[in-house]
């Protein structure tokens, strides 16, 4: 990573850094200085700022906008942009028409009457928000399709409004979940190679307890070409843990590539306890190079090591307030807790106001029990904007109300 991308971001501990970060910190800051951090929560719609696709920071803008009671306006004016700054508008402010925002339900419905991309912003809303919140548009959408240069793909809303649409040309995948689990080990050993068959048993054994017999299959699970393995296949492997140890010393002297290091990473994901040292180096190093991808999966293969491993705790501390990507923060933090658990209080209670939902679920299971926790754990389970599994984490953790039980 370049440093010249890495100075984008302002400073880790100042108010705009924090933001940009979606740290929990930076939103306690913000609501003790709503003007100050109102040019800062707009920026974060506008540009973006997530590292990659898997960061979160939707959700974390759109309960800035709302609890720093922050104008709509320049939100609903970016729907203007190109296809990416609308469609950031566009999720924000779906966010907040859950909440309760008339406005931002209308300027999203008024885009989609006039706007440029509005069929991404329907498609987007369709699945976001109650059919009855959109399926009145079926005659705006049916008198703006013809203008669109491609037909859009066969998601809601198109279906419900008669709109025809692409077709997606594919094989239908044969059916394998009612096979016992040694039926389909038997597929896997007889099926031809990079059959369809193999892939589908592969997702059948993915979604059952791990079965120790597709060891001595895997060096057969690649593509007909030979060069990589099937799809499926690498979870499979990762969901045999340690099991399937001794079969990976071989593998990761294999001369195709493709087990030679996929033995390797099974190795490294269940070290010996001589590889402690060079697991801290390579943290050390990560951090010295500011690698923001990929210092997660040294910290989990840190953590097995507990509280020998304490010589990486500051690395992953620093990680976890510094790093951009903040999909990455949870793993820092396990680790943290897995080798030294002094000082998480405070980090646990942080991200409660995270912009990750596994931060917020981990907050919410592990914060101390105080009333400032208590009440941002209630105020997750009640807001309409949550995922449905921090809400349902949060409707977990509460005690019940006094003289009622749970059901």
């Amino acid at each position: 990573m370049s440093d010249e991308y890495e100075m984008t971001y302002a400073h880790p501990d100042s108010l705009e850094g924090l933001l940009q970060r979606g740290r929990g910190l930076g939103a306690a800051r913000a609501l003790q200085n709503p003007q100050g951090a109102a040019a800062a929560v707009y920026d974060g719609i506008r540009r973006e700022w997530r590292w990659d696709g898997t960061d979160d920071r939707s959700l974390y803008l759109a309960r800035l906008v709302q609890d720093l009671k922050l104008s709509l306006t320049p939100i609903v004016d970016q729907l203007v942009g190109d296809e990416e700054s609308c469609l950031r508008a566009c999720h924000v402010l779906e966010l907040l028409a859950l909440a309760g925002s008339d406005e931002a339900r209308e300027g999203l419905r008024e885009y989609v009457r006039r706007g440029e991309h509005w069929v991404r912003v329907l498609e987007s809303v369709s699945a976001g928000w109650p059919a009855e919140w959109w399926e009145d548009l079926g005659d705006v959408a049916r008198a703006r399709i013809g203008g669109e240069a491609e037909l859009p793909w066969p998601f809601e809303p198109w279906k419900r409004f008669g709109i025809h649409v692409q077709s997606r040309p594919s094989t239908p995948r044969p059916s394998l979940t009612g096979l016992s689990t040694a039926e389909l080990l038997t597929v896997l050993a007889d099926a031809p190679a990079e059959d369809a068959m193999e892939c589908e048993a592969l997702r059948a054994l993915n979604s059952r307890e791990p079965a120790e017999e597709l060891i001595p299959l895997v060096p057969s699970l690649a593509t007909a070409d030979g060069h990589r393995p099937l799809l499926p296949l690498r979870r499979a492997v990762e969901r045999l843990g340690t099991a399937a140890v001794p079969a990976a010393h071989g593998w990761a002297q294999d001369e195709r590539p493709w087990l030679a290091q996929l033995g390797a990473d099974l190795l490294a994901d269940h070290p010996e306890p001589d590889a402690l040292p060079g697991l801290v180096e390579d943290l050390a190093e990560q951090w010295a190079a500011r690698t923001w991808c990929g210092p997660d999966r040294t910290a989990r293969r840190l953590a097995r090591f507990g509280s020998d491993a304490a010589g990486a705790a500051p690395y992953l501390r620093r990680f976890w307030l510094c790093t951009p990507h903040s999909y990455e923060r949870t793993a820092y933090l396990e680790a943290l807790a897995a080798i030294n658990q002094e000082g998480l209080e405070y980090v646990y209670t942080e991200s409660l106001w995270d912009c990750e939902e596994r931060a917020r679920l981990l907050g919410i299971s592990s914060a101390p029990a105080t009333p400032e926790t208590l009440g941002r754990i209630a105020l997750l389970r009640d807001d309409p904007m949550e995922t449905p599994e921090v809400r349902a984490a949060a409707r977990a953790r509460l005690p019940a109300p006094s003289g009622l039980r749970r059901t």
